[in-house]
């Protein structure tokens, strides 16, 4: 093991960062952890929020789940799960994933030609609190 990696494994602000996003389903974006971690760690920067990010998605340890509302968004739950992102609020949601034939299939038909490193499926639509129409009152 070399310095660096020895650095990185015992970094406090490191493993702060990682456990915020792991201890959420809310997919923050790097603003939102820093944001968390502020009060907590004072000399802790917005750029060093940014580079562990990058780390940890290198590592596999975080997944992007895509731009919404201009800002990259992360989830600490890596095992190949779809999500819901509502085009409204811009709120991300985790969906159950059963593994069924036609996924397995496909996967089966596209892994004769490649290697599949992941797979990404992410739904956009409204939520159900963007679909509701405000109760009007009757005067």
């Amino acid at each position: 093991m070399t310095g660096m990696e020895r650095a990185r494994k015992h970094s406090s602000k490191r493993d702060a960062i990682l456990r915020v996003i792991q201890s959420t389903v809310s997919h923050p974006g790097a603003q939102w952890v820093y944001e968390r971690l502020k009060s907590a760690i004072p000399d802790l920067s917005l750029g060093t929020v940014y580079r562990n990010i990058k780390l940890f998605q290198e590592e596999r340890q975080v997944i992007s789940v895509g731009v919404v509302n201009g800002e990259e968004r992360f989830d600490g739950q890596t095992a190949p799960h779809p999500h819901f992102v509502c085009s409204g609020c811009g709120k991300i949601i985790d969906l159950p994933c059963p593994e069924d034939e036609a996924v397995r299939g496909m996967a089966a038909a596209v892994q004769q030609d490649f290697v599949i490193d992941y797979r990404k499926t992410v739904f956009y639509g409204l939520c159900g609190e963007c679909t509701e129409e405000p109760t009007r009152l009757v005067p």
